[in-house]
């Protein structure tokens, strides 16, 4: 176990490491990382990786800022088998020596450490990353990479795996050597998608790792040589299901109690649990531009459905059984499932959020109200889902949303500059009027003759 920076130091001389990489993120979940020699990883320790802080982006900082650093933590240590003489620190961004309240890891790591000082307890989560393996074509479009998958119904076929196997199986194989588990593999819903599940830990572990997990399918890929990109963009493609991150969460207090599950229950779930699900119901649209965080994520929401006959991904707050359908899922007794992140979502971020939001449902006990069991929600009628609010359907109104949830802007904390809320909101609607002002082949076949009918 690495528990110290000696520790660190006696494994990676033992592992023949040449060279330390720090690690961080962003609010947009972009890794930001620095090599150094091994002969410096000394002072790599001491003082940080130095990054522009405006040129890294997402952390609020102008190009007259001073550096930010990025501080690694020893006890991350992990060797990238992909990589074998190069060893990773996951690293905490500060600014003269204090934690940056504008990086989305700090502000997951201080509400972690609120609530195991004030209540000694532990957020748990695990996700499943979903992604599409692609080619880019010469007009700079993109194809599947795997031109072979075009049933109706990919999702978990046996083809689909055993095509894309070489680069799974390695995959797999280097998050079981970096001591993660990977509870399975599939094909997915889409054509040339895939789902590699990370098992369960505490919420910073889960998303330091999905950070982690991001790049080694871009450096592997890399390697191969191939021509193959993965994405994790929520919807990459038009006419196929989009990539969701799936989170998995439940709290656990310091004797390593569940504190969701309960037997007695129909679910399985605890009052608290109830009590957190409601939060989370009731935070919904402050919430959702935290776990969706780009204008693409919105184009999984409410659109019709692909050739296989379903996209997935919930339209309403609203909560079930073991319900696909629905926004949260009860797929086991002591844990929910939010199907509602998106996949180019940053982990932190949506884990700060989901977090935020069970919180002040446990405050306030609230009750999340009627459950959703075996109701195929798509298929209600407008009369049937009058009780449920939509999700936002753009970044913008999310952005907006998210500026006045009272809970997300006392939970996302405040720094030198202002709350960070109003920082986030401010970028998120920029970004929105960026893609807005861009013309769409779409809008030209429809527009260029005239006003055309749309149905």
């Amino acid at each position: 176990m690495i528990d110290s920076r000696e520790t660190m130091k006696e494994q990676a001389k033992k592992d023949g490491i040449e060279f330390f990489m720090a690690l961080g993120t962003e609010v947009n979940g972009k890794p930001n990382a620095s090599v150094v020699p091994a002969e410096f990883v000394d002072d790599l320790l001491d003082n940080g990786a130095a990054f522009a802080g405006f040129a890294s982006g997402g952390l609020w900082q102008s190009p007259a800022d001073g550096d930010i650093a990025y501080m690694p933590d020893p006890t991350t240590y992990t060797r990238l088998p992909w990589r074998p003489n190069m060893a990773v620190m996951l690293s905490f961004p500060h600014v003269k020596g204090q934690l940056w309240p504008y990086a989305s890891q700090n502000i997951l790591k201080r509400l972690m450490d609120d609530i195991q000082t004030e209540r000694g307890w532990t957020f748990k989560t695990g996700m499943e990353p979903e992604f599409f393996l692609v080619r880019k074509n010469a007009d700079g479009s993109i194809r599947m990479a795997d031109e072979l998958d075009t049933s109706i119904k990919p999702c978990y076929h046996a083809y689909g795996i055993e095509r894309a196997w070489p680069y799974l199986s390695k995959i797999s194989k280097y998050m079981g050597e970096m001591g993660w588990g990977n509870p399975g593999i599939d094909a997915e819903d889409g054509n040339g998608q895939y789902e590699m599940n990370i098992e369960y830990s505490d919420a910073m572990t889960t998303s330091d790792r999905l950070v982690l997990f991001h790049y080694m399918t871009h450096a592997v890929a890399y390697q191969d040589g191939d021509g193959v990109i993965p994405t994790f963009m929520g919807k990459p493609f038009s006419g196929n299901t989009g990539n969701g991150l799936n989170t998995h969460f439940s709290i656990w207090d310091d004797k390593g109690n569940n504190l969701f599950h309960d037997e007695n229950d129909r679910f399985g779930l605890s009052k608290m649990a109830y009590h957190f699900i409601a939060g989370v119901l009731d935070n919904a649209w402050g919430m959702q531009a935290l776990i969706g965080s780009n204008v693409n994520a919105y184009k999984r929401i409410g659109v019709p459905h692909p050739s296989s006959g379903s996209t997935w991904t919930p339209t309403h707050v609203m909560y079930g059984g073991n319900n696909r359908t629905t926004m949260l899922r009860i797929p086991d007794g002591g844990r929910v499932e939010h199907r509602g992140v998106d996949g180019g979502a940053s982990p932190h971020l949506a884990s700060a959020a989901i977090l935020a939001a069970g919180l002040d449902g446990i405050d306030r006990e609230l009750d999340p109200g009627e459950c959703m069991e075996e109701r195929n929600t798509y298929t209600m009628s407008r009369k049937e889902l009058a009780d449920f609010q939509p999700l936002p359907a753009t970044l913008w109104e999310a952005a907006n949303a998210l500026q006045e949830s009272d809970v997300m802007r006392k939970a996302m904390g405040a720094g030198p500059h202002g709350d960070f809320v109003d920082f986030f909101a401010e970028e998120k609607r920029k970004e929105f009027a960026m893609y807005h002002s861009q013309v769409s082949q779409w809008e030209i076949d429809q527009y260029l003759m005239g006003p055309m009918p749309m149905w």
